[in-house]
């Protein structure tokens, strides 16, 4: 079964969604707590959230690109990196607004997609795989992550963001413009 055009503009609206559910959730936290190291994957809050925001940031200029070589994969990475640094992200609003510009990006290529561009493969992890396969394991990357990120804030003694899609759709359903 292939996901179409509508099928992927409502998982990256929810991705949209939870992400900011969750910026919401973490940007109660102190500085400190944001950036407690709690030796998980990625240590910190902080850093989780940059992994997340760094892997959309990283997924998204490959897919525009029309050189998806290994040295532009490896030069992605480099970039990644530097942008994503975490000295440079020192609490959630810092993290909120690199966030926003990078949302607003995605939510135009998104919109710019063909039912033809889904089908378009491209080399991930040493096979061709769909543009469509490629933007569901970004969806799922950033839910599996952004579940660290709720556990790390239940051992800080913080109240994590529902984030679950079922709970997404309901929201919208309630929204009297349908959530569009």
């Amino acid at each position: 079964m292939h996901m179409n055009k509508d099928d992927l503009e409502l998982l990256f609206e929810y991705d949209r969604w939870a992400n900011n559910q969750t910026l919401e959730a973490v940007s109660r936290l102190t500085v400190e707590e944001f950036t407690r190291d709690l030796a998980g994957a990625f240590r910190s809050v902080r850093d989780t959230l940059l992994h997340i925001i760094g892997g959309e940031w990283i997924w998204l200029q490959y897919w525009k690109s029309p050189s998806r070589s290994a040295a532009f994969a490896a030069e992605l990475k480099e970039r990644e990196a530097a942008l994503f640094d975490a000295r440079d992200f020192p609490s959630a609003d810092t993290v909120k607004a690199r966030w926003t510009v990078i949302e607003r990006e995605q939510a135009e290529f998104v919109h710019r997609l063909t039912e033809q561009s889904l089908v378009e493969t491209m080399l991930a992890r040493g096979a061709q795989l769909e543009l469509a396969h490629l933007m569901q394991h970004l969806v799922n990357h950033s839910v599996y992550h952004r579940g660290q990120v709720a556990l790390m804030m239940r051992q800080l003694g913080a109240e994590p963001a529902g984030t679950d899609f079922h709970q997404f759709l309901a929201v919208r359903r309630r929204e009297p413009d349908g959530g569009d």
